[in-house]
């Protein structure tokens, strides 16, 4: 909901700068969404704070921290392990297999539009997808909400539920982007969190995950 009230401001903006047809309109917006993924996770990572504040929560409450015998190192390291291992079949399979439904199944955005606006903008999408995505996913999803729901629903809901918003939360990449990351990344994370009983394995998966798309994407537009 914040990047669409995000989508909608910056529409606002260019129409008042003077932008009328809708091709030029949805260009615009296009170039401007590494930016405003930016301003969204700033403002995610707000709402994390404010969420623990309300239900009276420390950061180590949510997941940041380590049990008896663990080290930051060690879990880091298999976390770490974890994303490579998803994000190599992710590039090779997963992706073009999320193509391919795309061109041959439908979806409400067309195969490769994404890729369009990271072009003319690569350090914010640096900055919002490798930098604070990990950090800020990870502190709501699989640290306040995991925290949150399992005290009210039982283990295979929480499953389910981090999953299902976890994979809304990607809903601008798409109807099948949504389905690879809350069946695939999502369950992963989770399934680290639940295991490991802290976030520094799923936020170091994520992390990888994320900056080995980022190198490929970065890689594929030089």
């Amino acid at each position: 909901m914040l990047f669409f009230v995000l989508i909608v401001a910056a529409s606002v903006y260019f129409g008042a700068d003077g932008v009328t047809d809708a091709e030029a309109m949805a260009a615009r917006v296009q170039q401007a969404t590494p930016v405003l993924l930016v301003i969204a996770q700033v403002g995610m990572l707000a709402l994390v704070i404010l969420a623990l504040r309300a239900d009276h929560m420390t950061w180590p409450d949510a997941g940041w921290k380590l049990a008896a015998g663990q080290t930051a190192g060690r879990e880091a390291a298999l976390g770490a392990l974890a994303g490579i291992g998803l994000g190599l079949p992710y590039l090779f399979v997963l992706a073009p297999l999320q193509t391919a439904l795309q061109r041959t199944v439908g979806d409400y955005v067309p195969a490769g539009e994404t890729l369009a606006p990271v072009g003319s903008a690569i350090l914010p999408f640096f900055v919002a997808n490798v930098l604070l995505a990990p950090l800020v996913e990870e502190s709501l999803y699989r640290g306040y909400a995991f925290t949150a729901l399992r005290r009210r629903l039982s283990r295979p809901a929480t499953f389910i539920s981090l999953g299902l918003f976890f994979g809304l939360l990607h809903w601008a990449g798409g109807f099948w982007y949504i389905g690879l990351t809350d069946l695939v990344a999502g369950s992963l994370f989770t399934g680290l969190r639940a295991w490991r009983g802290n976030l520094i394995a799923a936020f170091a998966a994520h992390f990888a995950l994320n900056l080995i798309e980022f190198v490929f994407v970065w890689l594929l537009l030089r």
